[in-house]
């Protein structure tokens, strides 16, 4: 639902936009002689607040024409304003300034300008202004994802905005006000969608459509669409897909119509497309994803175009065209490759597994299931880590808390303690050292129990994510193996049995040889791609024989020579979740030999040393090489992968390459 709370969210600072002045649209000042005309009058006029507000306005109104010259005019208006030392203009000067970089994507910059814009609205006590200003804040909050303090900006526009005094403001009617509550409502609802509290959201979006409802205009019947889109959303977020179905259709006709943007429409049109696909009503959303197909294609949006596509690949995959939809979903790929946004890339890479699976493609279904292992384990690491982020950042905010709460303390039984000492004897003096030293050992055995606290939440964080992963991992082995291996098991033991009853002719019975061959080769790639994700003989044997026998098949595909040697694995007993770790280690380093250095041999040796109590691995190729140093920027997530790793056994790693002098990896790892 990411398009339509983004379609919200645009149409709602559109219409903060607009609040200022007129656009240009359907202006003269689209003349470029108009507007050096109109420059020169103004800069000929005495230099006051009415002519800072002439800058100021022709600045904004040129944001979209003349992007230069706009942020010229804007800066220029907000010199004369700070040595006019009129507070109301400087804030909204910075104010539009802040539009501005926002509307040309510098959030940073943007936001410097809003915060100065609220500090010199507060000093012009205009309320109106600085409810305006937190809810600009509030809008690049809720885009950069920080989703706390974007609640906390638009609850400061709404406190502002609910303020009676507000309306004592110059210019300020009731409806104009009315109009802002039910954006500002709007967007509530929106971030409250995302953060996943669905009544939130519900009651916000019905505030916004009371408001709306008091009025009747054009403004009014646009707004109002785009409000019941959005709570057709919701009712679509907690499974009430007719009841969104049936608020899209009442409201298109108003939102093809009306003055909104062609970008909402389009997404309205993908919209019902997918509700009517989840209603089973595939004709009618085939239509709707054609007209969002064409409308996408007219407005040049990339992410609507794939959208559309991808649905249509959808729809035909429901009526078994698979070609059919091999062809749209191909036309889409090169959009999800690229995509930064790793959940609709698995959805995609997902909808090709079942796709090629359905052409009989499983070779290349099986590079699919991969793909989406590796975006899937990014994915919950990410998720992990960024909830463990948020708990260390709350911890560490209640820590500092707690600390200036005890330093205060401190400093009055400090003051206290002063006044006593003044007339205490000696003895006083060393019962007061002997506590104070009790005090800091005491400190100092809390802490400990802090930092071991902390170690164990960030063990158990990682033993999370570890598991989440292998869980998964197992999963689509046994699925694989388990339905994929007996129905192409299946298959072949149906062509044996018609070998033994056709007559053929030699040709043909070399082609049916081919064929029985080929199958062969798709049972034991399917095989090995099951036995990577979860190999069964580690579970049954153990890390040493699972070691051996994937060096083997390494060694025995041709791939790279492959040589394991081990000392010490027979007298030791690791428990599996260890195992399973160290195993994926191995396999991720001689597979990156295998991929990346060009290695022709690569060797492994496992150390397990009782004395020590700690395990060596090493892993060396004599391939190409590489400066260490480029691992600083490496984007891919394999290394980090084997980084976490060694990190979560609490080991250490040792790594040497050189340019064409091969590599050698060094892990140590205990055993307690």
């Amino acid at each position: 639902m990411g398009i339509k709370l983004a379609m919200i969210i645009l149409f709602c600072f559109c219409c903060i936009a607009h609040t200022q002045s007129q656009k240009l649209g359907d202006s003269l000042l689209w003349d470029k002689q108009v507007v050096a005309q109109k420059i020169i009058h103004i800069r000929n006029t005495p230099v006051d607040t009415t002519h800072v507000n002439q800058l100021k306005d022709l600045g904004y109104d040129l944001l979209e024409v003349d992007s230069s010259l706009s942020r010229q005019l804007l800066e220029e208006a907000l010199g004369k304003s700070l040595k006019l030392k009129e507070e109301y203009t400087i804030a909204n000067c910075y104010r539009l300034l802040g539009i501005w970089h926002n509307y040309f994507s510098d959030p940073d910059k943007s936001l410097h300008n809003y915060y100065l814009s609220i500090q010199y609205a507060q000093a012009a006590n205009n309320l109106y202004l600085y409810g305006g200003v937190c809810y600009n804040i509030g809008n690049v909050k809720y885009y950069r994802g920080e989703y706390d303090s974007c609640i906390y900006y638009y609850t400061k526009a709404k406190n502002a905005f609910n303020d009676p005094e507000v309306l004592a403001t110059p210019a300020v009617t009731e409806a104009l006000l009315d109009r802002k509550k039910s954006d500002l409502y709007s967007n509530f609802s929106a971030v409250f969608n995302s953060l996943g509290n669905l009544p939130k959201a519900e009651e916000y979006i019905d505030k916004a459509i009371a408001i709306n409802k008091k009025y009747n205009s054009p403004a009014a019947a646009d707004a109002l669409a785009y409000y019941m889109q959005q709570k057709a959303d919701n009712f679509h977020e907690q499974g009430f897909i007719e009841k969104a179905l049936r608020i899209r259709l009442a409201f298109l006709p108003q939102m093809e119509q009306g003055k909104g943007t062609r970008e909402s429409v389009q997404s309205c049109y993908q919209n019902i497309s997918e509700d009517f696909f989840l209603l089973e009503k595939i004709d009618s959303a085939a239509i709707f994803a054609n007209k969002s197909l064409q409308l996408a294609t007219k407005i040049n949006s990339v992410s609507g175009t794939a959208h559309a596509n991808k649905q249509l690949g959808l729809i035909a995959m429901h009526q078994q065209q698979y070609d059919e939809a091999r062809r749209f979903m191909e036309i889409t790929k090169p959009y999800y490759e690229k995509s930064e946004d790793l959940a609709e890339k698995r959805s995609f890479y997902t909808t090709m597994y079942q796709l090629n699976n359905k052409l009989g493609l499983y070779k290349e279904a099986m590079q699919y299931a991969e793909k989406f292992i590796t975006v899937n384990d990014s994915i919950m690491i990410g998720e992990k880590a960024n909830q463990f982020s948020e708990l260390e950042a709350k911890y560490e905010n209640q820590k500092k808390q707690s600390q200036i709460l005890l330093q205060k303390e401190q400093i009055k039984k400090k003051n206290a303690l002063n006044y006593i000492f003044l007339g205490s004897a000696v003895a006083l003096i060393i019962i007061s050292l002997l506590g104070y030293r009790n005090y800091r050992h005491k400190q100092k055995l809390q802490q400990a129990k802090i930092e071991e606290l902390e170690n164990e939440k960030q063990l158990t964080a990682t033993q999370s994510i570890l598991k989440g992963e292998e869980q998964e991992r197992t999963r689509l082995a046994k699925d694989l193996h388990d339905g994929l291996g007996g129905m192409l098991s299946g298959i072949k033991h149906s062509f044996q049995n018609m070998k033994e009853n056709l007559i053929l002719t030699p040709d043909n019975a070399q082609a049916f040889e081919r064929s029985i061959d080929m199958l062969d080769s798709s049972i034991r790639e399917m095989r090995r791609v099951a036995h990577n994700m979860m190999p069964e003989i580690l579970l049954k044997y153990g890390l040493n024989v699972a070691l051996k026998t994937f060096c083997s098949e390494i060694d025995r595909s041709g791939a790279v020579k492959t040589t394991y040697q081990s000392i010490g694995m027979q007298n030791i007993t690791i428990d599996q979740t260890t195992a399973v770790t160290i195993y994926r280690i191995i396999q991720e380093l001689v597979h990156n030999a295998i991929r990346h250095a060009s290695a022709q041999k690569v060797l492994v040796q496992v150390n397990a040393s009782q004395e020590d109590n700690m395990l060596s691995v090493t892993v060396e190729d004599n391939g190409k090489g590489f400066d260490t140093t480029l691992l600083q920027n490496v984007q891919g997530i394999g290394w980090s992968n084997i980084q976490n790793r060694v990190d979560f056994l609490k080991g250490k790693i040792d790594l040497n390459s050189e340019p064409g002098k091969g590599t050698s990896v060094l892990i140590e790892i205990p055993l307690v």
